[in-house]
């Protein structure tokens, strides 16, 4: 039997749908501040700004 090959998975679920979106080079720099304050990916940062709308929107 191969060995498994490909990335790991990160967290508790397998990332497999991919998302493009367009943006100003004023909100990429913001991304990327933000990514760089929290030392963490674009994509932790788009998460972590996903969840927490999701909970303000769960406080209304």
């Amino acid at each position: 039997m191969s060995p498994k090959t490909g990335r790991p998975i990160k967290g508790m679920s397998k990332r497999d749908k991919s998302l493009q979106l367009r943006m100003s080079g004023e909100e990429l720099a913001l991304l990327d501040e933000c990514a760089k304050r929290l030392q963490a990916s674009r994509t932790d940062v788009v998460n972590k700004g996903i969840q927490l709308v999701k909970e303000e929107l769960d406080k209304k």
